[in-house]
């Protein structure tokens, strides 16, 4: 399959509107599905060739206006002065509209550097007419749209944007005048090609042929990374990104299963479920998705996910698999299993009827990404399998004599139970001396602050001192090394209205941490947005909290251990046994359930089988 920035066309919902001199809107042509292809003619000149229903048109493209605001939702505007009209892009795969303008704002800006070809030249010309589709961005373009970005955070953006007065009002905390300013970062931000591996492009391949697709692994297999390259290929207004768990959720933009499903915890009985989930507001879920995506699938549980299948078939009135609806399904069996009361019987997903009329494709991503020591991958495989040797033990009880602190930046100790990470990184804060600084979340709708919270890696409220332990919750800038979990200590307060903390961090870089922003849907599919900064205190962290994140320094605790994979969730946050403090750790604190293994193990027969399907596919 080849990679999808080689593909730069488009398939999305357009509306034209011709404008007279005025501005005013004389004609409009719509259509849900139309084909937008970038091009050349027979001068070189960018031609954008629509068809839209019946119509079919070329447009030249030298001086346009681009409104980028809403990319992120798969939107965006292309205004064009001659012939005065404006192209309104809608329900687009966001990865590639965002590639797609890239390549248009590069090529329109070599275009502009170039030597045009004269009216007398083009009347006088014996050639042809033609149209070659337009070559995906090459070197010179990512330099030049590198340098855009470059002059856009300097000054003002290079790019005509959507003028202030006329934006729509998306969020009701853009209203608060109060609110710190953020960056505004232009669509032609630095790049850096993040190729997919052959086997996520396995992936990226079962899911585009539109099959039911489970892809899992071992922690840093990139499938963080790749379910948000598989989000931005699927046209938006079809595809309900969730997760088991709220923060899971946050992470890829989307909501928790339980709110999609609209069946509360799911508990009740099926007849009563299916009647929740019919309700009028609730069934307009079912029936608009298409695709389905749900990360850390893991924590469903299967009796859970055996309503949610026949819930789809009668809601939505089809006989075929969850009712017709694509499943993308990703996560790890041997890390956090289902949540379950004292005594109350665990099932998990693969083990209901469910997944087996439904799962197509079964795909285990066994290319390490976080760790770059084969010794130490080779010891975390045998952790997440349950394989607690004598010799493996020794190994990590040997961490504890490692010196993992560094300029000041403590290791962040993982704890099995969250009531320690509080008492922790409260006491730790109270001692240091010197003034506190509190710095407050502002959230679009107040009242539901604590929602935002559960959603969130960052609290409503945070309270630094100098000295005080932090990390990041959010990725910044991955080529720096600013990403999720990256840690640092603050080392002071910049001067700004604001107050920011200066932070220190272990890559090296020092620098002022502005606020970010998060977004999730509520319930009601309402956009929360929660403006904050991307900081959380890190002396302790629960060892549930730190799964996707990757830490520079960590210690770990294992002798209150109470799950099977949690040992291993904690042990793999580590970039390196080197960066690696083990503090208790005993043969039974490494455990993996066995009805887990035997779905492994016989996933990589399947997986084995289906490769070479796939293949003839």
């Amino acid at each position: 399959m080849a990679d999808a920035q080689d593909d730069i066309s488009l398939t999305c919902s357009l509306k034209i509107n011709h404008l007279d001199s005025k501005g005013v809107v004389t004609r409009q042509i719509s259509h849900p599905k139309s084909d937008l292809i970038l091009g050349r003619n027979e001068f070189k000149d960018i031609v954008l060739k629509i068809e839209c229903g019946r119509v079919l048109v070329n447009y030249g493209i030298r001086d346009m206006t681009l409104h980028t605001r809403f990319v992120k939702e798969g939107k965006t505007t292309i205004a064009l002065k001659e012939p005065p009209l404006q192209l309104m892009i809608s329900n687009c795969p966001v990865g590639k509209l965002t590639m797609f303008l890239k390549v248009l704002m590069a090529k329109v800006q070599r275009l502009k550097n170039a030597t045009p070809v004269t009216l007398k030249q083009r009347l006088h010309s014996l050639r042809p007419p033609s149209f070659v589709e337009i070559s995906p961005l090459n070197a010179l373009d990512v330099n030049i749209l590198n340098n855009k970005a470059k002059e856009a955070m300097a000054k003002k953006p290079t790019w005509p944007q959507t003028p202030k007065g006329i934006k729509r009002k998306h969020e009701s905390c853009d209203q608060d005048k109060t609110t710190p300013t953020r960056k505004t970062i232009s669509v032609a931000r630095p790049i850096v090609p993040r190729l997919l591996t052959a086997e996520q492009r396995r992936v990226m391949s079962a899911v585009m042929s539109g099959r039911n697709v489970f892809f899992t692994g071992s922690a840093g297999t990139g499938k963080s990374f790749l379910l948000k390259r598989i989000l931005g290929a699927l046209a938006p207004e079809n595809t309900f990104a969730t997760a088991s768990t709220g923060v899971a959720a946050c992470q890829i933009g989307g909501i928790t299963l339980h709110a999609f499903a609209g069946i509360g915890s799911g508990t009740a009985p099926l007849q009563q479920c299916i009647k929740q989930a019919s309700l009028k507001q609730k069934a307009v879920s079912w029936k608009q998705c298409k695709h389905l995506i749900v990360d850390e699938i893991s924590m469903v549980d299967g009796e859970y996910f055996q309503k949610l299948e026949e819930i789809a078939r009668t809601v939505r009135k089809s006989d075929k698999p969850f009712g017709g609806i694509q499943l993308i399904l990703s996560g790890d069996f041997l890390q956090l299993p289902p949540v379950a009361k004292k005594g109350q019987n665990r099932m998990f997903c693969f083990q209901s009827s469910a997944w087996e009329n439904c799962i197509d494709v079964n795909i285990e991503l066994k290319i390490v990404k976080r760790q770059d020591d084969k010794t130490f991958i080779d010891l975390l495989q045998d952790v997440r399998k349950g394989r607690s040797s004598k010799e493996l033990v020794e190994k990590l009880k040997a961490t504890a004599r490692h010196k993992i602190d560094k300029d000041g930046i403590l290791a962040t100790k993982l704890s099995t139970h969250k009531d320690d990470v509080e008492i922790l990184n409260n006491s730790h804060l109270e001692k240091l001396p010197g003034a506190s600084h509190t710095f407050t979340a502002f959230d679009s709708t107040p009242e539901l602050a604590r929602l935002m919270s559960n959603y969130c890696q960052v609290a409503e409220k945070l309270e630094l001192k100098v000295g005080a332990q932090v990390m990041l919750t959010k990725n910044l800038d991955v080529q720096k090394g600013l990403v999720n979990g990256a840690r640092g200590v603050v080392t002071g307060f910049d001067k700004g209205p604001e107050k920011l903390p200066i932070v220190k961090f272990v890559c090296g870089l020092k620098q002022a941490v502005n606020y970010e922003r998060w977004t999730i849907q509520a319930h009601s599919g309402v956009l929360l947005v929660r403006k904050m900064l991307p900081l959380k205190l890190a002396w302790a962290m629960s060892i549930h909290k730190s799964q996707g994140m990757t830490l520079d320094c960590v210690e770990v605790s294992l002798g209150r251990v109470f799950e099977c994979g949690q040992a291993y969730v904690a042990l793999s946050r580590a970039r390196s046994l080197e960066g690696l403090r083990v503090l208790d750790i005993e043969p039974a604190s490494i455990r993996a359930d066995p009805r887990v293994l035997k779905f492994y193990s016989r996933l990589q027969c399947m997986d084995s089988y289906q490769q070479t399907t796939m293949d003839e596919y």
